[in-house]
């Protein structure tokens, strides 16, 4: 067994334990919450003579598409979960694959342990080619969980608008051609739809940050909940 089969399986056994013990540590000790990006605005005001600044975070807009199982789906279903965003496109050759992999361990830290924490979604960036059969075949060859890993295209101008004026795929990854958006990067959207990050998906330790950082922002959403309800919610 090759070095790299070895980190996969050992990355998949440690993934949902990496959760866990940073919520713990987070009910004793502060923890950084993932930074919020990009700002649309910025509101002054004055109050008691003092002027008070508000920042007017970017809020990714709804977006229609058509999933691997040829429903129509929408960001605007999935409120209240974070959302793990990717490009891809079924004929590619190179990073596709092994974004796939990354994607597939992912899921499978936190499918299964409650279904409404967080929703993958890959994107094809070959809309053209892409049938709702070639995402259906690429998603079974991951073992995708069909409801929670969203395999979808779409109109090619909204998927690259999306990509670049939303997502700001540019911004994260200057090396990204703006014609043929394929990028490394896993986007990280909180429940407000606010970039919080972007991870390369085959940077393992990038990999671990985003583990970690999916249950952070449940928890900052959730503070009105017990750190036991939390956990039971996160681990069933």
């Amino acid at each position: 067994m090759n070095k790299k089969a070895i980190l996969g399986i050992l990355l998949a056994i440690v993934m949902p334990f990496t959760g866990y013990w940073l919520v713990k540590y987070y009910s004793e000790k502060a923890v950084h919450i993932p930074q919020r990006y990009f700002y649309d605005s910025v509101v002054v005001s004055e109050k008691d003579g003092r002027k008070i600044s508000d920042t007017i975070w970017h809020k990714v807009k709804n977006m229609q598409f058509t999933n691997q199982l040829g429903k129509t789906v929408t960001l605007d279903s999935l409120k209240g979960k974070i959302l793990v965003i990717d490009f891809f496109f079924s004929r590619c050759p190179s990073i596709c694959p092994g974004l796939a992999k990354s994607m597939q361990r992912l899921q499978r830290s936190f499918i299964n342990k409650n279904d409404s924490i967080v929703q993958f979604i890959s994107v094809s960036i070959d809309p053209e080619h892409d049938s709702t059969v070639q995402l259906r075949n690429f998603a079974n060859r991951y073992t995708a969980n069909h409801d929670n890993w969203w395999f979808v295209t779409g109109d090619k101008k909204d998927i690259y608008d999306f990509a670049l004026h939303e997502l700001k795929a540019s911004i994260a990854d200057t090396d990204v051609d703006t014609a043929f958006i394929h990028t490394e990067n896993f986007f990280l959207l909180d429940k407000e739809r606010v970039v919080r990050g972007w991870y390369n998906g085959f940077d393992t330790v990038k990999q671990a940050r985003l583990v970690q950082d999916i249950p952070l922002l449940m928890l900052e959403k959730n503070k009105k909940k017990t750190f036991k309800e939390f956990l039971k919610e996160l681990f069933g």
